[in-house]
């Protein structure tokens, strides 16, 4: 990612389903990267789409990173939960570990990514 231009848009925040989350993907080949961002109002968070537990996507069925009251990330291989805002596993396997945050900002409507996680401010 680091030959991305930063910030870089992701989608428009009305894109995203109140309490729901979107998956996208940064980059292409080795450097192809999965995320994905969810929305509770004006807010947006973002992470990297991959359980802390063993790695797969959080999302078996596209875009459906939600439980049903939307009000937690779900892993659907292992029913892992998160909180929304800072991505970190109160239940299941990886119980007291986090999802790797994304640095999102929202502007004019538009969400867009600062930084992955591990890059520093200036990269």
């Amino acid at each position: 990612m680091s030959e991305a231009v930063l910030p870089q848009r992701l989608c428009r925040l009305e894109e995203i389903p109140e309490g729901e989350g979107i998956g996208l993907a940064l980059g292409q080949g080795e450097a192809r990267r999965l995320i994905f961002v969810v929305r509770q109002g004006t807010r947006v968070h973002g992470y990297v789409n991959s359980c802390p537990h063993i790695g797969t996507p959080l999302d078996m069925v596209p875009d459906r990173f939600m439980t049903t009251d939307k009000r937690h990330i779900l892993c659907m291989t292992h029913g892992a939960r998160f909180r929304v805002y800072d991505g970190y596993c109160f239940t299941g396997p990886c119980q007291g570990r986090s999802l790797a945050k994304l640095a999102l900002a929202l502007k004019d409507g538009e969400v867009l990514l600062e930084r992955l996680p591990g890059e520093g401010a200036g990269t």
